[in-house]
């Protein structure tokens, strides 16, 4: 728990009295970011597919998370991997856009069946692909003006929502 802070004076922090959380008094917002590239062909015709939630539509106690956004998105042709990278920075955009200056303070839960996106952004697998890198380190800078984010990479089962955003552009 974080203590509430104030200055008595310009050098001596002192907490306030009680247990008081600046996290209950200013919580950060969170966002769910699930999102899909599609390409048919790899490379061929390309789309994107993202949902935003404002809490865990996975959780046990949850009755059914309220979509805040949804992306469905034809890119032209790409491969499935520049449609993943796309799909992330479509979404990360657009809560970037939605919560303004409150970014900033936000913690961001992206999920996605892409392992190899999933594993680059957390570090753990070298972007060796020169076309990827670009798009990498654009996800690499939007991800480093939120408070925090995590990244999970899921069973498409659980990707359902973005999956079928994304090969519903691809129709289009």
């Amino acid at each position: 728990m974080k203590d509430l802070r104030f200055l008595c004076c310009t050098h001596c922090p002192t907490s306030l009295p009680g247990s008081v959380s600046s996290e209950k008094l200013f919580p950060e917002p969170e966002r769910f970011l699930y999102c899909d590239g599609a390409s048919k062909g790899n490379p061929g015709p390309a789309s994107i597919g993202a949902v935003v939630y404002g809490e865990d539509p996975e959780a046990p106690d949850s009755s059914g998370a309220t979509e805040l956004m949804q992306i469905s998105k034809a890119i032209g042709n790409a491969t499935n991997n520049i449609a993943e990278y796309r799909s992330l920075i479509e979404g990360l955009k657009a809560i970037e856009k939605d919560l303004g200056r409150e970014f900033e303070l936000a913690r961001i839960h992206i999920r996605m069946d892409s392992q190899l996106v999933v594993r680059q952004i957390l570090g753990q697998y070298k972007v060796k692909n020169e076309k990827l890198k670009p798009l990498f380190e654009q996800c690499k800078a939007l991800l480093k003006k939120a408070a925090a984010f995590d990244a999970l990479h899921i069973p498409r089962e659980r990707n359902k929502r973005a999956d079928a955003l994304a090969n519903e552009a691809l129709k289009s």
